[in-house]
Formats: structure tokens, sequence, C-alpha cells
């Protein structure tokens, strides 16, 4: 999790224009891209790729802002359970972990599409694009893939 889209040339080696991290970012994106050595080596040491997320949520985007460095986040529920969008939400988990922040609600908490999680694509290979979760913004997103950029789809 970064704060700003000038913040992913630090951590990756981006191979897409600019204006497309701008397009996708912030927003409910993941775009999966090569690390760069400016990133920890123990952050996904088993894979040359990293996730990277600018939500759209303002207290986040400032919390990252705060920190030396990017924040390893996770989703704030149980695997293949629906995502949780308010702290009360995740009340389970709380004695597994060191600290909650409550910075309000991350979503609708009414819209089905908000609990689907972040659409995840790769971009790790130029000129393509693989979806590997298609998340709540899977049409936006390959809109802007195919139609504004050019990118083509590799099957994930």
């Amino acid at each position: 999790c970064l704060a700003g889209v000038e913040h992913v040339y630090r951590y990756c080696h981006v191979n897409v224009p600019e204006q497309l991290l701008r397009d996708l970012l912030p927003g409910p994106v993941t775009l999966v891209l090569q690390r760069s050595d400016g990133l920890n080596k123990d952050l996904n040491p088993f894979t040359s790729l990293v996730g990277v997320r600018i939500p759209n949520h303002e207290f986040i985007r400032e919390l990252a802002q705060a920190c030396p460095g990017p924040l390893a986040l996770t989703s704030a529920n149980v695997s293949s359970r629906a995502s949780t969008l308010t702290v009360s939400e995740f009340q389970d988990l709380w004695p597994q972990l060191s600290l909650v922040i409550d910075g309000g609600p991350i979503g609708d908490t009414q819209s089905p599409e908000c609990r689907l999680g972040s659409t995840v694509v790769d971009l790790s290979v130029s000129g393509k694009y693989t979806i590997i979760r298609p998340g709540c913004a899977l049409g936006p997103t390959v809109e802007i893939l195919k139609q504004k950029y050019g990118l083509t789809s590799e099957p994930s």
C-alpha cells in the first residue's frame, strides 16, 4: 500500500505509461508489477512480483504517507470470506492483531460489489495484462487497459 502513484516507481519496475497508473490509482485496483531493489527482500521473497495498492481512502493514504516505506497489508477477513468494510465486521480477528485503527468504512456497506475486493491485474509483461482476481472494478479496469492503452489479455 502506497500513498501515491509517484511512490510506485521506488518499489516497482513500471513498464506502462504513468497516466495508466493514474487512471487506475487511487482506486479499487491492485496492480502486480516486477519488484525493484527498493522493496524489502523479505516481502514476497519467493517471487519477483509484488501487488501495489493505492486505496481511494484518504485515511489509509495519509497513514501510508506518514510511514517511511510501503505498508504491507492484507484484507481484514478470513480467506474466501466476503471482504469487510468496517472494523466491527472482523471483530473475531481482533485478538490475533496487534493494532486495529478505525478509519471509517472503506465502502458502501450495502453494496455487494464493495465486498468483492479489489480487481487484481498483472501488468508485469509489457503490452499485456492478466486478470488475477475480477474484484469490484473489472469492467472499468479492462476498458482502460484495452480501449485506452491497447493492452492485450493473457489468460490467468
